[in-house]
C-alpha cells in the first residue's frame, strides 16, 4: 500500500507541475470545436494523408523491430489511434493548416506544430468519418498485403471508403475563415509529448493542463492573504488558492521557474516509471506466491486423502 500511495503522490507532483507550466506558458484558449461543415470540403485530402500517415508508422515501426515482423495487434494499435488527437499517432494532424484558396479548402503542412483550435478539430473529425468503423479492415489490409502508399491511398480512399470517388463541394462565399495557423512553442510541444507518452502509465488516467483563466475561474482561486494560517491545514479543496499564490509570488521569475519545472517534470517521470515497476514486481511476486502455497496446500489434501 505505501508503494501504492508513493505512486499516487508523484502522479499528483506531475499534475501540479503541468498545470504551473500551462498557467506560466498559455494563454486562455479558445474553443477548440470541429466545423463539421468544413468535413465535405477535406475529406479527400485527408484521407490521402491519413493514408500515407498509416503506411509511414507502420513501416517506422516494422523498422524499429528485429527481426523487422510486426504483429497484426501492432497495426491495428496504429490504425485505432491515427486519428485521436489525445495519441500519439495523431500528431501528424498538428502539423496541417487548412488554408483557403478560391472556392476551395487546401491542407498545407508546416514545418512545425500548430496550437490545436477548430481547424485542428475539423480535421480530426474528418478523420475519424473516413476510418469509421473500418479500422481493422485497414490493418488487416497492411498486415497481409503489405501495400505501397499508392494502393493503400486506392483501397481506402476508393475502395473500402467513398471519401475520393465524389468531387468535394465548392466552398460557400459566405464562409467564415478559419482561425490562423499559430506554431507551438518548443517547451509547449514537448510537455505535451510527455503527458501523452505517461497516459498508459498504471494510475495516471486523464491528465489534464489548465490554462491561467481556467485556473482563475475555480472555487476559492487567489484568496486572501488573511487566509494564509488556514491554507496549511486545509485539504485538496484549497488547491487553486494555493496555486495562485505561488503564481503571484513567482510572477517576476517566470524564466527560472519554467527551466525548473520542465527539468522536474523529466526526474519525476522517471520516478515514476521506476515506482510502477517496483509495484508491478511486488505484485507478480505476491502472485506467484499465492500459487505456490495454494498448490502446496493442493498436494498436502492428496496426500491426507490417500
Amino acid at each position: 500500500m505505501a508503494k501504492l500511495r508513493l505512486v499516487q503522490v508523484s502522479i499528483f507532483t506531475v499534475v501540479l507541475i503541468s498545470a504551473l507550466v500551462s498557467i506560466s506558458e498559455c494563454a486562455k484558449k479558445p474553443v477548440t470545436v470541429a466545423r463539421k461543415e468544413d468535413v465535405p470540403f477535406i475529406k479527400c485530402q485527408v484521407c490521402e494523408k491519413l493514408a500515407a500517415q498509416l503506411h509511414h508508422q507502420v513501416e517506422k515501426k516494422r523498422a524499429e523491430i528485429e527481426p523487422k515482423k510486426i504483429s497484426e495487434y501492432e497495426i491495428i494499435e496504429i490504425t485505432e489511434n491515427v486519428c485521436n488527437l489525445k495519441k500519439a499517432e495523431a500528431d501528424w494532424i498538428l502539423l496541417i493548416d487548412i488554408v483557403e484558396q478560391g472556392d476551395k479548402l487546401q491542407l498545407v503542412e508546416q514545418e512545425s506544430e500548430g496550437q490545436c483550435n477548430s481547424e485542428c478539430k475539423t480535421i480530426e473529425r474528418a478523420c475519424q468519418e473516413v476510418l469509421g468503423y473500418s479500422d481493422t479492415d485497414v490493418a488487416e489490409y497492411l498486415y497481409k498485403s503489405k501495400p505501397d502508399i499508392g494502393s493503400l491511398v486506392n483501397y481506402l480512399c476508393k475502395d473500402l471508403t467513398t471519401a475520393c470517388t465524389v468531387k468535394p463541394p465548392p466552398v460557400p462565399k459566405d464562409r467564415t475563415p478559419g482561425e490562423v495557423f499559430v506554431p507551438k512553442s518548443s517547451k509547449e510541444a514537448e510537455m505535451e509529448k510527455i503527458l501523452k507518452s505517461m497516459e498508459g502509465m498504471p494510475g495516471a488516467p486523464g491528465m489534464k493542463m489548465y490554462s491561467r483563466d481556467d485556473l482563475m475561474n475555480m472555487k476559492n482561486f487567489g484568496g486572501e492573504e488573511g487566509d494564509e494560517e488556514d491554507d496549511d491545514d486545509d485539504d485538496d479543496t484549497q488547491f487553486p488558492s494555493k496555486l495562485g499564490k505561488a503564481l503571484r509570488e513567482k510572477e517576476s521569475t517566470k524564466t527560472d521557474v519554467k527551466q525548473k519545472i520542465t527539468h522536474g517534470i523529466m526526474k519525476t517521470k522517471d520516478t515514476l516509471k521506476k515506482h510502477a515497476n517496483r509495484v508491478s514486481n511486488w505484485l507478480r511476486q505476491r502472485w506467484r506466491g499465492l500459487k505456490q502455497a495454494a498448490s502446496k496446500k493442493s498436494t498436502r489434501a492428496s496426500k491426507a486423502e490417500l
